[in-house]
């Protein structure tokens, strides 16, 4: 007991921020990070088998042992099952966190699509790219720029072909070149 006037630094320590004697709380505390560190190598095999990746594994642990150490009614018979208890929980929960992020990982390449996942900066220099071309069209012969157009809302040679009252191989050739044209184009532009 304290006697009136005394405090807690004046039996324990010097007031001055150094201890004299260990507080019995310390004591206790030192004792809980005994007791569950002595489980440490236990929960790591156990964690491994679960996870399998040892940064995880070992993130899973400490916080168990965090936990552990730090819950107020601790009890010392009960502690390997504690850590047992928290440790499979911190598990499930590791595991519910990726197979989240794996289902948001596919959610995300659905909506940008089919093309790897390509940055926003690479879908505008497409973009760029493609209205850069159009206005090329107009650079070609005017057999050429018919077959491009019908190309250009979907249209196959044939039917390119049968709406411009022309010849199959007459509108595979006008697309050639005018391919073949525009890929010039194209390339020169980039190399300025």
């Amino acid at each position: 007991m304290l006697s009136p006037g005394e405090t807690d630094d004046s039996v324990w320590g010097n007031g001055m921020g150094t201890m004299d004697h260990e507080r019995p709380d310390e004591r206790w505390d030192q004792q809980r990070w005994l007791l569950v560190f002595a489980e440490r190598e236990r929960l790591l095999r156990l964690v491994a088998g679960r996870l399998g990746r040892s940064a995880d594994v070992e993130d899973c642990v400490q916080e168990a042992l965090i936990r552990a150490a730090t819950y107020d009614p601790l009890d010392e018979s009960r502690v390997a099952a504690l850590l047992t208890t928290i440790t499979l929980r911190l598990c499930v929960d590791q595991q519910r966190r990726a197979a989240r992020d794996q289902r948001l990982a596919v959610r995300v390449h659905n909506v940008r699509g089919t093309d790897g996942g390509a940055d926003v900066e690479s879908q505008m220099c497409e973009r760029a790219a493609g209205d850069w071309l159009l206005k090329q069209i107009e650079n070609l012969g005017a057999r050429e720029q018919q077959v491009m157009r019908a190309r250009a809302h979907g249209m196959s040679t044939a039917e390119a072909a049968q709406a411009l009252n022309i010849t199959h191989k007459s509108a595979e050739s006008a697309f050639t070149r005018a391919r073949s044209r525009l890929h010039t184009l194209y390339q020169e532009e980039m190399a300025r």
